[in-house]
């Protein structure tokens, strides 16, 4: 995390724009490529600068599935998703009982300053019936 709030650049800014209109979680290739299409000249390696500088910022989700990481514009508020392994439909949500159950196992362990991160994949409804 830097200090101070960071400069918002033009990149950054249009990095933001595509992610509010996306479903789902969409790689840095993915979202380069509709930047290219939208008439935005911003190369790959800015891409993943602007993503990361948006992770720091909170302002993004990370998911990292297979070695490869996809991102989001999530709620600011703690949360963990349900992840569509064929469409990628993603679902926020709040699981007190995960928080208790990480709260006690780290205690149990001596760790301290927790933190944690939980995605379930699986087949939503949609794609179940097809």
């Amino acid at each position: 995390m830097t200090e101070g709030p960071r400069r918002q650049t033009r990149q950054r800014s249009a990095v933001l724009a595509l992610l509010d209109d996306q479903e789902g979680f969409r790689t840095a290739q993915d979202l380069h490529a509709l930047l290219r299409e939208r008439g935005d000249a911003v190369g790959l390696a800015t891409v993943y600068r602007a993503l990361q500088a948006l992770v720091d910022d909170g302002l993004v989700d990370v998911l990292r599935n297979e070695g490869e990481a996809a991102y989001r514009r999530c709620s600011p508020v703690h949360h963990h998703h349900l992840v569509c392994r064929s469409c990628g439909r993603t679902v926020e949500v709040a699981d007190p009982p995960v928080e208790r159950w990480a709260a006690k196992v780290a205690a149990e362990h001596g760790f301290a300053d927790v933190q944690h991160q939980l995605e379930v994949f699986g087949t939503c409804a949609a794609c179940a019936a097809r």
